[in-house]
């Protein structure tokens, strides 16, 4: 965090960056057996890698269009020891339908959701938040794996 700080005020910024906080947890205890739950994925990973410039804004897409690989390339993480080859290592779709499979779990919702990497609070709490919790609710998600690139 000192770095960030640093960072900032080296690049002439007068205010340092504010860290995202919250007093109250919005987590709630499983209201039913995992085995009777449905759920989804939330990414930062792009799903539509085919497009040059996809819109960054928080989107609801089928598991049925699950695709091959994800734009990560734009994102930020530590490229020099690791890599994004391997799509189950930041999408377990696999590792989820397997559980499905087992009874470990009840069901996968009929969406995934990507959420886009922005510095905005103001546009995380009171845009893409929301309308995820929106489509989550309709798809009768219970619990949300929340995957960050």
């Amino acid at each position: 965090m000192e770095r960030t700080r640093l960072y900032y005020r080296a690049q002439g910024f007068e205010k340092d960056y504010v860290w995202a906080s919250h007093e109250e947890t919005p987590f709630t205890p499983l209201a039913k057996p995992l085995p009777e739950c449905t759920v989804t994925l939330v990414t930062t990973a792009v799903a539509h890698p085919d497009i040059p410039k996809p819109v960054r804004k928080a989107e609801s897409i089928p598991f049925s269009e699950v695709p091959d690989s994800f734009l990560t390339d734009e994102l930020s993480w530590d490229k020099e020891t690791t890599h994004t080859d391997d799509r189950e290592s930041y999408f377990p779709v696999e590792s989820l339908n397997a559980l499905t499979d087992e009874g470990v779990i009840g069901s996968l919702a009929k969406h995934f959701h990507f959420v886009p990497t922005q510095y905005s609070h103001r546009a995380t709490k009171e845009e893409d938040a929301p309308a995820i919790a929106a489509a989550c609710r309709k798809d009768g998600v219970d619990i949300a794996l929340l995957v960050p690139i």
